[in-house]
């Protein structure tokens, strides 16, 4: 499985940068999760358009779903243009039933209603889904291939240990670090560097990939507050890498 980020900044991007977004490859399937602020031209440098199969929607903050409407207008021209024959497939939850009824556009963009009482197939990874401490309704994703390789993304979330039982097991923990252990209480909804280590930690995963990062202080910080916690490995997300867990 390839992990990609292409969108790692909390609230707005920084120059040349985008929000929330991850490239998740596998088996030649390709599949979004979110689609902040910038991401849609970040995600042309990656893969065509055309070559899109799915996108998964953790919440409906604008950090997060900024240029779906974009990438609707992009995937119908694609589309008109004989570039691609299929919807691309939208899993999201439907708590917001308004934000849920956007992602349906004509024959261009076909949603689906997920939640944490389901796995979803999509492509060749099962998806969980398991409720964040967020001050709008918000899903963890937890993506597990055929060899049962597994990679977390907890989305924006408070500390809350009902994530544990749904990380352990992973590989890699993709976390939000919005903030520095310092700031954390100006900061509801969202965690620490050292907050993220601590989760991993209790998680006993390998490798920890900080992201959603503050515009604001010396974000490699946030790498140094982790490992005060967590002896396994910590990295802050990079646009430039891709990232690599399991066979796949």
């Amino acid at each position: 499985m390839k992990i990609t980020p292409l969108g790692i900044w909390g609230a707005y991007p920084k120059a040349n940068g985008a929000t929330s977004a991850f490239l998740v490859e596998e088996e030649g399937f390709r599949c979004l999760v979110d689609c902040g602020s910038g991401v849609l031209s970040a995600l042309q440098t990656r893969i065509a358009l055309h070559d899109l199969d799915a996108l998964v929607i953790t919440h409906y903050h604008p950090d997060h779903i900024a240029d779906v409407g974009v990438l609707q207008h992009g995937v119908m021209i694609e589309t008109l243009l004989d570039k691609r024959s299929q919807p691309l497939q939208v899993y999201a939850h439907a708590d917001d039933e308004d934000q849920f009824s956007n992602l349906q556009y004509g024959k261009y963009m076909s949603a689906t209603a997920v939640s944490p009482q389901q796995t979803q197939t999509i492509g060749p990874w099962n998806v969980d889904f398991c409720k964040t401490d967020h001050p709008v309704h918000c899903l963890a994703l937890k993506f597990t291939d055929k060899h049962d390789a597994s990679v977390v993304f907890t989305a924006d979330t408070a500390w809350t240990s009902d994530l544990f039982p749904f990380i352990n097991g992973s590989e890699l923990l993709v976390s939000e670090a919005s903030t520095y252990q310092s700031m954390i209480d100006q900061i509801p909804g969202h965690l620490s560097g050292r907050q993220a280590g601590q989760l991993a930690h209790e998680t006993d995963v390998e490798h920890l990939l900080l992201t959603h990062l503050p515009q604001y202080g010396n974000v490699d910080d946030l790498v140094t507050e982790a490992k005060d916690v967590f002896s396994g490995e910590v990295t802050l997300a990079d646009p430039a890498k891709t990232y690599r867990i399991g066979k796949g």
